[in-house]
């Protein structure tokens, strides 16, 4: 079976063709082309703000006029990752997609469908002329996985709808109303490099395999992050021995787990085969302490090309404020019925290395803003202490609970009357655009509900095809039942 066989043939229909263009975040000009384009064809009010981001407006149906103005919102950018072994350029490639049992997935690389499928249900609404519903504004917004960019950059007024739903979540048969807000650290340790001490034994070790994750949606399972394993043997040898590092390579987006690293490291010739015995016996104890989290992680310790070294401050200060950073789950919602859900958290979600600069990329969320200062201070400080600069994104906000929704309630009836069961109506530990419409519309009424995937920011990302037809058929009778 290909895409193209899939149902609802109409969303599967616009989600190919929304694969074949590429858009990373940052770059989504070939999207923003394509959805000028589809609005002017068929002759629907389009406008593209300052920012990027993109509305096309379409009347109601006959007889649906005097329905209230619905949003429909999705993002249109995507995270691009990709196994080692794959060949692909995601600035001019499209994403090769195949059914695997009741999944779509990719070859080899991230799917697309965060948020593309949401992107496929708006314009296949679009591009329909049988689906009943009032006035409908779809919008799509640029740079969300990076730094929510478009949503930041909207201005009031841009939106004029009564009510917002947003296609971004990614558990069928869940409506989501509230969202953590964010903020992202960068620390950078700066250096100049020297000729190795006498006497040194280069030798580069490396993980990959691990499960990864959204650092939002999948923070509090325990999966294994690629930086802290490295570092947790690198400390652990560091004081035992002189140990001065050449690099320290991990981790690719700002708001995923990293799955990956390597690391290249100098020390004392005479400890080299301590080092490769305490590697052995490291690596057996971290494939038990992640026995069920992480079942395919691999290994690896092999020799290395001799090259200049950090001071050895500076590599020492870098390794002790890896091992002490925050990273994880800080602290549990205190509201009893909310106590199953992440308040706040950090991933230490990447580390690069330059002739000159190590600079690491950390995350924080809360559904708390005052403990998200909190956390993103407690980073800041350790990274100060260690001699580093640190430099911290402005954030977003957090989306709050609406407890009077008209949404809401026209959602969870819906859904009931449909499959027969209520919906799961919770809050998610992971940044929503709601946030930052919240403020600059602070009357909006919003849901977000979306299809099942799994692995998103992965190359394991996949989509429940059945989930599909069902967020379809809700969104629809959403449309045609909702009142003001």
């Amino acid at each position: 079976m290909n895409i193209n066989e899939l149902k609802p043939a109409r969303v599967f229909e616009q989600f190919a063709k929304i694969n074949a263009i590429p858009r990373p975040s940052k770059h989504e000009e070939k999207m923003i082309d394509y959805l000028k384009q589809f609005g002017k064809t068929h002759g629907l009010e389009t406008e593209i703000d300052e920012t990027g981001n993109v509305i096309i407006r379409k009347p109601a149906t006959k007889g649906m006029e005097n329905k209230p103005t619905v949003i429909l919102q999705s993002h249109m950018d995507m995270v691009c990752d990709k196994l080692v072994d794959v060949d692909i350029d995601f600035m001019n490639d499209a994403i090769q997609t195949y059914v695997d049992g009741e999944w779509l997935t990719a070859k080899g690389t991230t799917l697309g469908a965060d948020d593309g499928i949401g992107c496929a249900i708006e314009l296949a609404i679009l591009d329909s002329d049988d689906i009943e519903h009032g006035p409908i504004e779809c919008v799509f917004t640029r740079d969300e996985e990076t730094s929510l960019t478009g949503a930041m950059g909207m201005k009031s007024g841009f939106m004029k709808g009564d009510m917002l739903i947003n296609l971004d979540s990614e558990d069928e048969g869940q409506i989501f109303v509230s969202c953590a807000g964010g903020k992202t650290s960068t620390a950078r340790f700066n250096f100049t490099r020297e000729a190795a001490p006498e006497g040194m034994f280069f030798m580069e070790i490396s993980i990959k395999g691990l499960y990864g994750g959204h650092s939002g949606d999948d923070i509090e399972k325990k999966r294994a992050n690629a930086i802290k394993i490295l570092d947790r043997f690198l400390y652990k040898e560091q004081e035992k021995m002189d140990l001065r590092l050449v690099s320290f390579n991990s981790g690719k987006m700002h708001n995923a787990i990293p799955r990956d690293g390597k690391v290249v490291f100098a020390v004392p010739t005479a400890e080299k085969e301590t080092v490769r015995a305490d590697w052995n016996v490291f690596t057996a104890d971290v494939e038990d302490e992640f026995h069920v989290s992480d079942t395919a992680m691999e290994f690896h310790l092999e020799s290395a090309d001799e090259a200049p070294v950090l001071p050895k401050t500076v590599s020492r200060n870098f390794i002790l404020a890896i091992q002490g950073v925050d990273n994880g789950v800080f602290a549990m919602c205190q509201d009893e019925a909310l106590a199953w859900l992440v308040e706040t958290s950090s991933n230490v979600a990447s580390v690069a290395t330059s002739d000159n600069e190590i600079t690491v990329v950390a995350s924080h969320r809360s559904s708390v803003m005052s403990n998200l200062e909190n956390q993103a201070n407690t980073v800041k400080a350790v990274f100060l202490l260690a001699g580093a600069k640190v430099e911290e994104s402005d954030g977003y906000p957090a989306w709050k609970m609406n407890p009077n929704s008209k949404l809401v309630e026209v959602a969870v009836a819906s859904y009931k009357k449909l499959f027969g069961k209520a919906p799961i109506v919770k809050g998610i530990h992971a940044g929503l655009e709601c946030g930052l419409f919240s403020e600059r519309y602070p009357n909006l009424d919003m849901v977000s509900f979306g299809p099942t995937l799994r692995g998103v920011h992965t190359p394991d990302e996949r989509l429940l095809i059945p989930t599909v037809q069902m967020v379809w058929d809700h969104l629809l009778d959403i449309l045609k039942n909702v009142e003001k």
